[in-house]
């Protein structure tokens, strides 16, 4: 066991040396957006070591699995039964992220991701458009996998 003594004057981490960088709202809400399926907004704020943003893609690869076993097997397929709803669980989890980026306040958010930067958010109609698309795309897919499902559950055979 080592015991590390720190003067008075010196930084406890790396981390008190650095200087944060600024983090944008809208930037991080269109990630989450665009390529949050794959965990992007993710590894914008929190870095290449965030595990739940590592876990997306695999979620991710097998929802596609999931959809490809679909195409050539059919609806009767189990593998694609369990793995299609892994693409639905990954998507609705970027689009509610990017749903809550967008919808943080910019103090809010400054306060959680830009304290040291020396800069304040400033997001605009950008993060607003961004929620717009997102509310666009989860009703759509909302409205496509109810019909979907409730005509393979009423439909005989």
């Amino acid at each position: 066991m080592t015991i590390v003594f720190l003067q008075a004057d010196e930084p406890r981490s790396k981390l008190d040396t650095m200087t944060k960088t600024f983090k944008s709202k809208t930037r991080a809400a269109t990630l989450a957006l665009l390529f949050g399926v794959v965990g992007a907004h993710r590894f914008y704020l929190r870095g290449w070591r965030d595990v739940l943003g590592w876990l997306h893609l695999p979620l991710f690869a097998a929802g596609v699995w999931g959809v490809a076993r679909f195409v050539d097997f059919g609806e009767n397929d189990v593998i694609a039964e369990i793995a299609l709803p892994l693409l639905g669980l990954i998507v609705g989890v970027a689009l509610s992220q990017a749903l809550l980026i967008g919808l943080t306040s910019d103090a809010r958010w400054d306060a959680r991701w830009n304290v040291g930067s020396g800069r304040y958010s400033s997001s605009g109609w950008g993060a607003v458009l961004v929620v717009v698309f997102a509310l666009l795309i989860g009703t759509a897919a909302l409205m496509g996998a109810l019909a979907f499902g409730l005509q393979h559950y009423f439909q005989p055979g």
